[in-house]
């Protein structure tokens, strides 16, 4: 965050509003699509620990409702600070979560309706860093063209 969140605040509107990714997603949506991933994965993570397990919970990500989400919160007009700051925060929050999971909850499931079938807490948390870092890669990739 301490590197991400400077170089975000400095990129001209152009680069945040005009340039996409291969998903048709500009800078402000991708940074609003990873607020939601953190959301929906706090929810998970505190739905897994006291929830009889597997626990089915929505996956907002298949078939394009992640694009509703972004189009319905209309992120692309969203104030550029504070969507900084609501991005930073929401991770920052994430990662205490995290630090406070009950590793007996570890091995819990969410059935998932993706085609990797139900996914343990420990996976979901393991396969967060990798997704937040695939967006920060598409947002890098954006800033250099």
């Amino acid at each position: 965050m301490k590197v991400w969140e400077p170089k975000l605040v400095l990129l001209p509107e152009d680069t945040i509003t005009k340039k996409r990714n291969s998903q048709n997603r500009t800078i402000k949506q991708i940074l609003g699509h990873m607020i939601d991933s953190v959301s929906n994965n706090t929810h998970r993570i505190i739905h897994l620990q006291y929830q009889v397990s597997p626990f089915s919970f929505p996956n907002y990500a298949t078939n394009g409702n992640n694009d509703r989400w972004i189009s319905i919160q209309d992120y692309q007009n969203e104030n550029w600070e504070n969507l900084i700051q609501h991005w930073k925060y929401s991770h920052i929050h994430f990662i205490h979560v995290i630090g406070n999971v009950n590793e007996e909850k570890l091995e819990n499931q969410w059935i998932s309706e993706s085609e990797y079938g139900n996914i343990s807490l420990r996976d979901m948390i393991t396969d967060f860093l990798r997704h937040f870092r695939l967006h920060l890669s598409e947002i890098q990739e954006l800033i250099d063209e």
